[in-house]
C-alpha cells in the first residue's frame, strides 16, 4: 500500500479499501482482543486486525472503524455497513502505525486514514 511520509518519516496516511462510505474525525481506540471493546467511547475510531461478531455491540457506539485485514464483502464489512459507519478495512498496518489516543480522520469515501494529530 502507498504511503504519504513526514520529514520525519513518520507515516501520516494510511490506505486501505472503503468497505462503508463516510468520513469522520476521532480519537484512535486500538482493539487488540475482546477485552479492549470496553475502552469505546461513544464517536471513537476503533482500530483492529479484523472485527468479529463479538465486536457488533460495541460497533454502535464507534464513530468509524479500520482494520488491518479484512474484505469489501466480507462478514465484518457487511455487519458495519448495516450500521452505517464509516469504514476502511485492508489497510495492513493501521494497528502498526496507530495509537490511542491520535486523533485521525477516516475518509472512508477514497479509503484513506489521516492522521491528524499523534498523542504525546
Amino acid at each position: 500500500m502507498p504511503k504519504k511520509m513526514t520529514d520525519e518519516n513518520r507515516i501520516i496516511e494510511i490506505k486501505g479499501q472503503t468497505s462503508c462510505p463516510g468520513f469522520k474525525k476521532g480519537i484512535v481506540k486500538i482493539v487488540n482482543n475482546e477485552d479492549d471493546l470496553k475502552k469505546i467511547n461513544k464517536g471513537d475510531i476503533l482500530v483492529t486486525v479484523i472485527t468479529t461478531p463479538a465486536f457488533f455491540d460495541t460497533l454502535k457506539k464507534a464513530g468509524a472503524i479500520v482494520t488491518d485485514r479484512g474484505a469489501v464483502r466480507g462478514h465484518g464489512s457487511i455487519m458495519i455497513e448495516e450500521l452505517g459507519k464509516p469504514c476502511v478495512v485492508y489497510t495492513e498496518i493501521a494497528t502498526q502505525v496507530l495509537k490511542d489516543g491520535d486523533l485521525v480522520e477516516v475518509d472512508a469515501t477514497k479509503g484513506v486514514v489521516r492522521v491528524l494529530k499523534r498523542k504525546k
